[in-house]
């Protein structure tokens, strides 16, 4: 058994806060910087390098690459063999995230009640995903989730009759219907199976996979790839402008669900995809 300090928990997520925030992780950052190369459209690629100045900018002068530093969502893997001493872990993530938001000069965008929206003034409380794990370690990822994606995410409860056409015709339908208004090119998180409520967090999660991989299932990967093809082929394009630069990813992740439905959840975000991973 061994003992982690809540003091370390807190440290670490304040500057997590800060940092997803300020710099994209490797991979993202190259995704975004390599689709200059492969836009056709001339306004594209220029949107494109005004978004790859802005990560210049961001780096330099350690300020947030957007200004909707999102809402904090973790997810915490906690090792059988940890003991936590201290507060509770959730109260010391939260202490990380005010920390984090306050001291990092970070917009604090979280209302306490959903109508009557009074703003808690240090973005917390955070939305936490917790897994036990073996082991005696704490991995801790946070994904600050702006909302002008988020809010063109959807659940559909298709038919299993609907197959593999209807998964695509369904995330399909929530690009289009996002169209400009995720602020693409965005990276697409998708999850297949589970029920209501896990297909959603599957997608969620499905948003933190290092971008350029797929999923280690074959018929899934390659619906990632024909998935991709078809977003790119809409012609909406980086800002909503037009181009071949829709999206910058499509990840799959699934899990089993019942022989009466197949649930499907497609969570978006644009090219600010920002999330780090640490573990304790």
């Amino acid at each position: 058994m061994r003992t982690i300090y809540t003091q370390e928990i807190i440290d670490n997520v304040k500057e997590m806060c800060i940092e997803a925030n300020i710099h994209l992780s490797k991979d993202m950052e190259k995704a975004v910087r390599e689709s200059v190369s492969t836009e056709d459209s001339p306004l594209g690629k220029q949107i494109l390098n005004q978004l790859c100045e802005n990560l210049d900018i961001a780096a330099a002068d350690s300020i947030p690459i957007c200004q909707d530093t999102g809402m904090a969502v973790f997810f915490v893997n906690v090792g059988q063999d940890v003991h936590i001493e201290g507060m509770s872990i959730s109260d010391a993530i939260n202490e990380g995230v005010r920390l984090g938001y306050t001291e990092g000069y970070l917009r604090k965008s979280v209302v306490r009640d959903p109508l009557l929206r009074e703003n808690t003034k240090d973005n917390t409380p955070a939305i936490i995903h917790y897994d036990i794990v073996p082991g005696d370690k704490i991995e801790i990822t946070i994904a600050p989730k702006g909302f002008g994606s988020e809010n063109m995410s959807r659940v559909f409860m298709l038919k299993p009759a609907d197959g593999e056409e209807g998964v695509k015709n369904a995330v399909l339908t929530a690009v289009k219907e996002a169209g400009p208004n995720a602020c693409p090119p965005v990276f697409v998180g998708v999850g297949l199976g589970g029920d209501f409520e896990l297909a959603a967090l599957l997608a969620k999660k499905a948003l933190t996979r290092k971008a350029g991989t797929h999923s280690e299932h074959e018929h899934i990967a390659r619906i990632e790839k024909e998935l991709l093809e078809a977003i790119n082929s809409t012609g909406i394009g980086p800002g909503g402008l037009g181009g071949r630069t829709t999206a910058l990813a499509v990840n799959i992740e699934t899990y089993a669900t019942h022989i009466a439905g197949m649930p499907l959840a497609v969570n978006m975000c644009c090219h600010v995809n920002r999330h780090v991973t640490r573990v304790i």
